[in-house]
C-alpha cells in the first residue's frame, strides 16, 4: 500500500475503532494495525494515530 493510502486508512481505522493505530514501513510498502497488536521493530514506525489526541 502506498504511504498516502496507508495514512488515510490509519486515520479512518483509528477514528472508527477509537484506538491508537500504528502506521509502519514493511519493506517498500506500508502497513496499518492497532498499536496494541504491533510488536515489530520500533524503527519501522512511521506514525501513531491517536483518535483522542
Amino acid at each position: 500500500m502506498s504511504l498516502s493510502l496507508a495514512q488515510k486508512n490509519a486515520w479512518s481505522l483509528a477514528k472508527t475503532l477509537m484506538v491508537c493505530v500504528t502506521l509502519f514501513k514493511a519493506g517498500t510498502a506500508y502497513g496499518v494495525m492497532p498499536s496494541d497488536d504491533y510488536d515489530g521493530d520500533p524503527d519501522t514506525i512511521v506514525h501513531i494515530y491517536d483518535p483522542w489526541g
